[in-house]
């Protein structure tokens, strides 16, 4: 008997299973369980445990088989492998213990908005807004979900939120915590019999994930590249994709009144184009400024009946008139809000298109030695994929409550299993073929370092990002940067052209000198440790900063 029949057995022995409920039903069930509360303008709020206001990667697994072994890297640190045998000990628990809740919430859904590789996902959850976080984020099943590649291949996701893991039962076979005892929380990923669970998080963003590696995984298989970028379209039919890591802006820097949305986080590139995974967003909300973010900010916090509103807003203060102040981070910097598509005043609603004309690489370089935004040739552009530099913003992992230098290939290496060679491969080939002009963009700070520095005016970096997709910046003229090898302009329409050489911001230019060299340094280290090993070609490994 597969993992997927296991579970519909145990759900068809049950009383009491809403299955694929209403909206409307899902709504009134999450406040009716007080598993959130309805705000004043009619938006859900819902609040986690503290260790679970982010992803854990250290409880994020992935079961190690014959099948799949030789498909994923595990010199990745982010791929952690679990043995077969405490993967069926973790399933046969989620099952008991789901088999014994008062009430199950089931939804079927898919990820892909083109119907060709739509992934079909059944989730099982003992949470009516777990269940509603995936009517958010996951897709209606299309018309012609029978001719996807993944007919007959469905994938299959227990959440079990509030609960915990028996530690003495998981003794050596969980990573151990401080006190020495094993981690009672994990999110696993079986890619062979299709399963995942997520036991003990509560942060909506682990079952997304969870799904979004999954993808990551099934699609280099059938020829489609998985990225994690935005995706929107000018009034022309160009397309421009946003990669980068959690805080850098692909949410903020995508939703354009001026262009229409694909989606902002998760997407596909296939020999037809460009397809989003997902039906909502799912963006941070810390410091949201209603004038500088007007799309997300009108999502989250128009008004309407809380039964007609269904967005989520997680680990936010409200006060008790139930009034949201997205700036006061003593919870977390880290608050989401989960909304549909359908919220923005602009979409595309088929959340299809062609081929990209511009790729940004986003990075918030707390250094601030990065040029606002500089263009890429193909090898650089190789090179800065590969590396997926940024510092990561506090917040979005457990534990990180100040910027860290990052490097996280492909601008996604937690959700990335496979080999690298296969994601960098297919993304150079597509750039060729389809001759997109890409740009690196730093969303990070200027003049200093963070602490010092000032971090770039969203006003600023949406200029020089619409002058790129625009084309006003392919016939300026540029300087190489020395350091970072990277191409400067210099001069952007409407830009004041001060600000395009990072070392003239800062007021001690040997200051600067001191703390890019330091940054290329960590470059070189990272690329010796992470690729001395590859069969990288000579003009790619040439460019990197330090090399």
């Amino acid at each position: 008997m597969s993992k997927r029949e296991e579970v519909n057995k145990m759900l068809g022995a049950r009383d009491r299973v809403a299955e694929n409920p209403a909206r409307t039903d899902m709504i009134r069930m999450a406040v009716a369980n007080r598993e959130v509360i309805v705000a004043a303008n009619g938006a859900l709020a819902t609040w986690t445990p503290p260790e679970s206001t982010g992803r854990s990667p250290k409880d994020t697994l992935i079961v190690k088989r014959a099948a799949s072994e030789a498909k994923i890297d595990w010199d990745s640190p982010n791929n952690i492998p679990v043995s077969e045998e405490t993967f069926e000990m973790l399933f046969a628990d989620a099952v008991e213990v789901l088999s014994k809740k008062s009430e199950l919430y089931v939804t079927d859904r898919v990820l892909g908005a083109d119907p060709a590789y739509a992934l079909p996902v059944r989730v099982v959850t003992d949470k009516a807004l777990t269940v509603l976080f995936t009517d958010n984020m996951f897709r209606p099943i299309p018309e012609g979900i029978e001719k996807s590649v993944f007919c007959g291949r469905e994938f299959t996701l227990l959440a079990l939120p509030y609960d915990k893991l028996d530690r003495d039962r998981y003794q050596g076979r969980l990573r151990n915590l401080a006190d020495g005892k094993a981690s009672d929380l994990a999110v696993v990923i079986d890619l062979d019999q299709r399963v995942g669970l997520v036991y003990g998080s509560a942060y909506c963003g682990s079952v997304k994930k969870l799904m979004f590696s999954v993808m990551n995984y099934m699609l280099p298989e059938e020829n489609i590249l998985p990225l994690h970028c935005s995706a929107n379209e000018g009034q022309n039919g160009h397309v421009a994709l946003l990669l980068g890591l959690s805080g850098t802006g692909k949410t903020t820097l995508s939703a354009d009144p001026e262009r229409a949305l694909l989606g902002d986080d998760e997407h596909g590139w296939s020999d037809a184009g460009i397809a989003n995974f997902e039906n909502g967003c799912y963006a941070k909300m810390i410091n949201i400024d209603a004038e500088k973010e007007p799309e997300i900010f009108k999502a989250i916090m128009h008004e309407d009946d809380y039964l007609q509103h269904g967005s989520i807003v997680e680990n936010a203060m409200v006060y008790p008139d139930g009034v949201f102040d997205f700036d006061d981070e003593r919870l977390t910097p880290n608050s989401r809000g989960s909304y549909l598509l359908s919220e923005l005043s602009n979409i595309k609603p088929s959340s299809v298109a062609g081929h990209p004309r511009t790729i940004l690489f986003l990075t918030a370089d707390a250094n601030g030695v990065l040029p606002p935004i500089s263009k890429l040739n193909p090898a650089q552009a190789m090179l800065w994929f590969l590396m997926g530099y940024t510092s990561k913003l506090a917040g979005t992992e457990t534990g990180i409550t100040e910027p860290v230098t990052t490097f996280s290939r492909f601008f996604g290496e937690p959700f990335m299993p496979c080999n690298p060679d296969v994601y960098a491969g297919m993304l150079g080939s597509r750039m060729e073929n389809h001759k997109s002009e890409v740009f690196l963009v730093n969303t990070g700070w200027s003049g200093g370092p963070f602490g010092e520095g000032e971090r770039m005016d969203i006003k600023l970096t949406r200029a020089l990002v619409k002058a790129a997709m625009n084309g006003d910046l392919s016939t300026v003229d540029y300087v190489d940067d020395p350091i970072f090898h990277v191409m400067v302009p210099q001069s952007c329409p409407g830009v004041d052209a001060g600000i395009l050489n990072p070392r003239d911001t800062w007021r001690d230019g040997s200051a600067y000198d001191k703390r890019a060299q330091k940054l290329a340094g960590e470059f070189a280290a990272h690329f010796a440790k992470a690729y001395g090993n590859k069969n990288i070609a000579p003009e790619v490994a040439e460019q990197c900063p330090g090399c």
